[in-house]
């Protein structure tokens, strides 16, 4: 989340009045995030979340987006229910951008998950797997292991500027990774952007998912790659570490309500490999691509240069979770 478009109050309540939700009370920019433009909204008819579309989002992905997470909210996974306009559009418009409502999750993300946190993430990831296993619906991953050497591209004349051995670092890790990438594991829609401020707690329980605009068809172990990349790593830059007992935790979590294949575990090394040189890539990307005006922080790149030193020590996944 983050603020690109700034709105004023009377755009706002006449924006509402396409919306069968009360009058406009209050509002509030929210700037955790980089990828669109989002406000907190309270009307007489409750809490809700305005996100207007920006930067990578496809208005043509729009429609899937909803679809998920309804088709998520009606199967009671703690995700956002879309709200329908007064015309029976999920989608809506103002200042010139694509824009849609959903509802309020009560709780807050944490900086710091204990292993059950973890524990809780693992059995919610599983479960949205399934859930959406016979979703009509499909959308490819647009940051697909075939995607990363064309950001690479964007932004290798300046990479020097965030640390001086990051090309030989991305050129070394994009070459061995698109090797030995699997071709043939399970797979479905995946959130793809597991990140603890996509998670809301509330007295310590897991009270909700969001942020779904990643989200795509690819293989189910690559989304605990990513979880592995986001949730297992405690400290910063050169202080990281991995913490293998939250990485057990998620497993043990995730593999209650669905067991991982043989192929997915030994797949897992490169998986998290490329995980890490996909927000790699994408933190570089949005470091040297600030938009001017905008209220968003951009998060450090170089955290995930010493994940991908641990992935690339690795042995097998036993490393990963014993």
């Amino acid at each position: 989340m983050a603020v690109y478009t700034k709105l004023s109050e009377n755009k706002l309540k006449d924006f509402f009045t396409k919306y069968n939700l009360g009058k406009l009370l209050n509002y509030k920019e929210i700037k955790e995030g980089i990828e669109n433009t989002n406000y907190f909204i309270k009307t007489e008819r409750g809490k809700f979340i305005l996100t207007l579309y920006e930067k990578r989002v496809d208005e043509k992905d729009l429609p899937f987006f909803m679809s998920l997470m309804k088709n998520l909210y009606d199967k009671n996974f703690p995700s956002p229910k879309p709200i329908i306009n007064i015309n029976g559009n999920y989608i809506s418009e103002i200042s010139g951008k694509k824009a849609a409502v959903v509802s309020f999750l009560e709780g807050t993300s944490k900086k710091n998950l204990n292993p059950k946190n973890c524990y809780e993430i693992g059995i919610n990831t599983a479960k949205l797997h399934l859930i959406t296993k016979n979703l009509v619906a499909k959308r490819k991953n647009k940051l697909s292991v075939l995607s990363w050497r064309t950001i690479y591209n964007n932004v290798k004349k300046d990479c020097s500027k965030i640390h001086p051995d990051l090309i030989q670092i991305i050129e070394k890790n994009l070459e061995e990774i698109k090797y030995k990438w699997p071709k043939n594991l399970p797979s479905g829609i995946i959130h793809a952007d597991l990140f603890p401020d996509n998670i809301f707690f509330k007295n310590d329980k897991l009270t909700g998912i969001i942020d779904f605009y990643f989200a795509c068809n690819d293989f189910y172990a690559l989304e605990i790659a990513v979880c592995l990349n986001a949730l297992c790593f405690e400290g910063k830059n050169n202080n990281l570490s991995f913490n293998v007992t939250k990485a057990k935790k998620f497993i043990d979590g995730y593999s209650s309500i669905r067991k991982l294949s043989e192929d997915e575990k030994n797949s897992l090394k490169i998986l998290c490999q490329g995980a890490a040189i996909r927000f790699l890539l994408t933190r570089v990307f949005d470091y040297l691509n600030l938009t001017e005006g905008a209220i968003v922080e951009i998060k450090d790149p170089v955290e995930y240069l010493k994940r991908l030193e641990f992935h690339n020590n690795v042995n097998d996944f036993r490393d990963y979770f014993f």
